[in-house]
């Protein structure tokens, strides 16, 4: 590898890590201070509480990562600027796009730590920061809102849950409304909350009667039973043409799913991998739901960590230009300010993704689009 190559990769991984370590230092104080009166409420340790601030750190570290590297590309040639190497290295006949590739380079190689990071690390730890946030320190509230009014449509059923806990496997809030073959209501279940049971020792105990065989067979179906609790039954009774209306404490009841089901159905974009979320749209749609939003994020991984290779660009154009030599900082402030103008570019165009204005893939990749073109035309101008 030339010298010269080297040298860039030298300093702009001295710069990132610099600039990486303040901001992400930043963000840990910040987050850990504005937390600690919802830490001390909700009874979570001090130390307990920066277990979860740092859960979130690998999602902030990529979300922060474009700015890093704009900034340390413009740093780096800023300062080469400053001291002239840049004109040294342009009268030995070296050209523009030559000094630019190790920036380019790096780019690419932050755009695949960044999608690594997505697919394996962040997925694990926004999901148990989201747990913790949701369901020990909000205690009486949903798990998030997507957990919300959920709604299942089985082959003659329609499920409606209010909320879903996937660490204990309960529901709450659940209406069960049942069709005969003509689609007229035969039986409609309401029920305060459920709890899928696999052992076959506590379902003994539980107050419902069943015998061994029955026990172990229904559980050698199902892999487990759904248990509700204050159930509500009223049934569709031909004879007298009306409902008949049964209460129960307990009561076992088919739900046609599991707790994994709901998992999928709960989860959020950013708890899971590109390969889960992928197989999660499939299963959506073919449930006959929308999965418009899901398909915006399946994209929006993707196209995200690209935006290194561009901001790349515009921070080795910004740092190579003339008035940067005697005032860095604004080259520094171009950086900043390229990286708040994508974020709201992005943010506008995968809203308008989500309200099903633009097609998904053109709504997550049509940010990156403009800005590469901006970028280009922002290098071949430079002096």
């Amino acid at each position: 590898m030339p010298i010269l190559i080297q040298y860039w990769f030298k300093e702009f991984a001295r710069f990132f890590l610099i600039i990486q370590t303040i901001v992400m230092a930043i963000f840990i104080s910040v987050d850990y201070l504005t937390n600690i009166d919802k830490f001390l409420k909700s009874g979570i340790s001090l130390v307990s509480g920066l277990g979860y601030v740092l859960l979130k750190t690998p999602f902030m570290f990529v979300q922060l990562t474009p700015a890093g590297a704009v900034l340390a590309v413009v740093t780096v040639f800023g300062i080469m600027n400053r001291n002239n190497e840049l004109l040294a290295i342009k009268s030995s006949g070296i050209t523009t796009s030559y000094i630019v590739m190790p920036a380019i380079c790096t780019g690419i190689c932050l755009a695949l730590l960044m999608f690594f990071l997505g697919e394996t690390l962040v997925p694990i730890t926004m999901a148990k920061a989201n747990y913790i946030k949701y369901s020990v320190i909000k205690k009486n509230r949903n798990l998030y809102a997507v957990r919300e009014n959920i709604w299942i449509k089985g082959d003659m059923s329609i499920s409606h849950f209010k909320y879903f806990n996937p660490r204990d496997k309960t529901i709450s809030g659940i209406t069960i409304t049942f069709f005969d073959s003509d689609f007229k209501v035969s039986k409609r279940v309401d029920a305060q909350s459920g709890k899928f049971e696999q052992d076959i020792e506590r379902l003994k105990n539980l107050e419902i009667s069943y015998n061994d065989e029955e026990l172990k067979e229904k559980i050698k179906l199902k892999s487990g039973l759904w248990i509700l609790t204050g159930v509500l039954e009223q049934t569709f009774d031909r004879k007298i043409n009306d409902f008949v209306i049964k209460e129960y404490e307990q009561k076992e009841l088919d739900l046609e799913l599991k707790p994994d089901d709901l998992k999928a159905i709960v989860k959020k974009s950013d708890e899971m991998d590109f390969r889960e979320l992928a197989s999660h749209i499939s299963k959506v749609e073919g449930e006959g739901y929308d999965a418009t939003t899901y398909k915006v994020d399946l994209f929006g991984k993707t196209a995200f960590p690209f935006i290194c290779v561009i901001m790349s660009i515009i921070g080795s154009a910004a740092g190579m230009r003339r008035f940067v030599k005697e005032n860095l900082a604004f080259g520094i402030a171009i950086g900043i300010g390229a990286s708040f103008f994508y974020w709201i570019v992005y943010g506008f165009s995968t809203s308008l993704g989500y309200a099903r204005v633009l097609p998904p893939f053109v709504s997550a990749w049509a940010t990156n689009f403009l800005f590469l073109c901006l970028a280009v035309i922002y290098i071949l101008n430079t002096e």
